[in-house]
């Protein structure tokens, strides 16, 4: 049986879920009521030690303090969405993509963009990954695994969004912040 590691972060946009595999490579990132996010299972291990440098880039970056994630991650998925995904992670800290321009990205075919959408939307890795940077052709803030009041506030957080909506956390207080001593502690970054 595969080790999968995991552990809980407190952060603005809620409680977060991460997994790691037995390397230590972040598996996934959830956040509460995400559609097809994670849930902890009989057999995982929970054990803040794989995640110290998840939490700390975590906390820099809802501190507006980090643009780019240096984290080993390992999600598991098809080639395809592979390719997806790595397209993902070029779009950079504070700019928009629309789902056509991922998947000429990756030379997929017009008729492609709904599988490409199908594939951001089975994204892992939320926030570490920037599936929240894809936005639809009109400028609308179309879907977003995490919920589109997350997708507004993260884009409002690196400023790719202005004066819609405040810097305000879009989930219920937060407890502590992204520390991994367990459940985290400290206090949320503002």
């Amino acid at each position: 049986m595969t080790t999968v590691y995991w552990t809980r972060l407190d952060a603005p946009v809620g409680r977060l879920l991460l997994t790691a595999d037995a390397d230590g490579a972040l598996t996934s990132l959830s956040v509460p009521g995400q559609k097809g996010g994670q849930a902890v299972q009989d057999g995982w291990r929970r054990d803040a030690g794989p995640f110290r440098a998840a939490a700390d880039q975590l906390a820099a970056y809802f501190a507006g303090e980090l643009k780019d994630f240096q984290l080993a991650l390992s999600p598991q998925g098809t080639e395809f969405r592979q390719r997806v995904w790595a397209a993902l992670d070029a779009v950079p800290y504070g700019a928009t993509v629309t789902y056509g321009e991922i998947a000429a990205r990756i030379g997929a075919s017009r008729a492609a963009v709904r599988a490409v959408g199908g594939a951001i939307g089975a994204n892992p890795l939320l926030i570490v990954r920037p599936c929240h940077r894809v936005i639809g052709a009109d400028g609308s803030m179309t879907g977003y695994a995490g919920g589109v009041e997350r997708k507004v506030w993260l884009l409002t957080l690196e400023g790719a969004l202005t004066g819609q909506v405040s810097r305000r956390s879009p989930a219920p207080a937060p407890g502590p912040s992204c520390a991994p001593s367990g459940d985290g502690c400290g206090s949320p970054p503002r």
